[in-house]
């Protein structure tokens, strides 16, 4: 008895041993949060207009879309989403490709998608599917086509309204071709929820959170302004971060405790955060939203208790995953349309406990980065675009330069003076 117990310990020790180490795994290079399309309200009969591009859905037609990754890799999958669709999605094709410029892509790139073995697949109401993994070698920080044939009505789609990249929608099933030549065009992703890669065991990915500052709103169409795309190149330019992915889940409008703009940032969390592959961190950037509508409507006034409870909720939910939650302060906005005084103190009040608290596992001042030196109320001016509350390319770049990379095993950058 002892003999075969002796050899099965043996038996079972080698068996570990023999488990391969360093096992590569997939993590997400790109991402956007979804939600429903929303219709505009209908015009008066004189003045009808047609609705947006892709509002009301798509039938016999292909949606070409371009998303920029964030680490590179040989082989990848793409992840579709029906994720408030009250009916089935057909797709008949799905071709993913190295983009060239506008919607036309790189000879010799374009590999179709399958799904469990097939050229389609139905996406029905509330799903995820992933496609089957193909071979595409993709550098970092590289645009790719993803190309989606809808052969039927669709109905209002799931969908990213600032896409902040071209999209292009022509009729027909031309998901191969090598350009869209006049195709029509809006700047919206629709299902397309992720794209992932194969990457090395040590690779992991950073989740932005937010609300329309994460979005990249005000920033310049197909430039990849955005403060997380920005952070993304930084991290693929210095070789102890390479492998570290950056995904958008920013959302414009979105807050942390209502439903208005996307479900809350409390409701989708576990959908946009802990189900992305590879997430190691979350940085929250979300509560001005809460903040200013509250501050001109006294039925959704917020506290800065209020909101608080709602980042420790995040904190212990992200903690809870093993994934590290940095908290990052609000970016100031008077002058916004909808700053007031009571508002700006909960904005103050928040951003002294984001600093002081020691809830999060670290701290980003973004506030720092864009306020005005003389009126910390207020964004610098040459980073204001002119609504005084989003940043302009320039302020998108001093947010993401405001990241310590040391944070993810980078270098320390090298403190620079403030600019007055």
């Amino acid at each position: 008895m002892k003999l075969r117990l002796a050899l099965l310990l043996v038996l079972v020790f080698t068996c570990i041993q023999a488990q391969p180490r360093g096992q590569e795994h997939w993590v997400a290079t790109w991402t956007t949060a979804e939600q429903l399309a929303r219709l505009p309200a209908p015009p008066p009969p004189t003045t009808a207009a047609p609705a947006p591009v892709g509002a009301r859905g798509f039938n016999h037609q292909t949606v070409r879309m371009i998303a920029r990754t964030s680490i590179g890799g040989r082989r990848l999958r793409v992840i579709l989403s029906n994720a408030f669709g009250s009916e089935p999605l057909a797709v008949g094709a799905a071709h993913i490709a190295i983009r060239a410029k506008e919607s036309e892509i790189v000879g010799g790139s374009d590999r179709a998608l399958s799904f469990n073995g097939k050229p389609g697949c139905t996406v029905g109401p509330g799903m995820v599917i992933l496609s089957d993994p193909v071979d595409l070698n993709v550098a970092p920080v590289t645009d790719l086509a993803v190309s989606l044939y809808l052969p039927g009505e669709t109905g209002p789609p799931t969908s990213h309204g600032t896409g902040l990249h071209t999209t292009y929608v022509k009729d027909g099933d031309v998901t191969g071709q090598a350009a869209l030549a006049d195709a029509v065009t809006t700047q919206s992703y629709y299902w397309l929820a992720g794209i992932d890669v194969v990457a090395p065991a040590g690779a992991s990915l950073i989740v932005a959170f937010g609300d329309s500052i994460t979005d990249g709103a005000r920033s310049t169409p197909d430039t990849n302004h955005s403060w997380p795309a920005l952070l993304a190149a930084r991290l693929a330019a210095q070789k102890t971060t390479a492998d570290i992915a950056v995904g958008n889940m920013g959302i414009g409008g979105n807050r942390v405790l209502r439903d208005v703009t996307g479900v809350s940032a409390l409701a989708r969390f576990d959908r946009d955060v802990l189900s992305q592959p590879g997430v190691k961190w979350v940085m929250v950037l979300e509560g001005i939203n809460d903040i200013g509508h509250g501050a001109i409507a006294p039925a959704e006034m917020v506290t800065a208790d209020e909101l608080i409870a709602g980042y420790k909720q995040i904190i212990e939910r992200a903690h809870t995953h093993g994934v590290k939650a940095i908290g990052c302060t609000l970016t100031p906005f008077e002058g916004a349309s909808y700053s007031r005084e009571n508002g700006e103190a909960v904005r103050e009040a928040v951003n002294t406990w984001i600093r002081t608290s020691g809830a999060y596992d670290a701290v980003v001042d973004f506030e720092a980065a864009t306020r005005d030196p003389n009126n910390p109320k207020r964004f610098r001016a040459d980073l204001d675009p002119g609504d005084h509350l989003h940043p302009n390319d320039a302020g998108y770049q001093a947010m993401a330069d405001a990241v310590d990379l040391s944070l993810f095993g980078g270098k320390r950058a090298a403190s620079k003076p403030a600019k007055r």
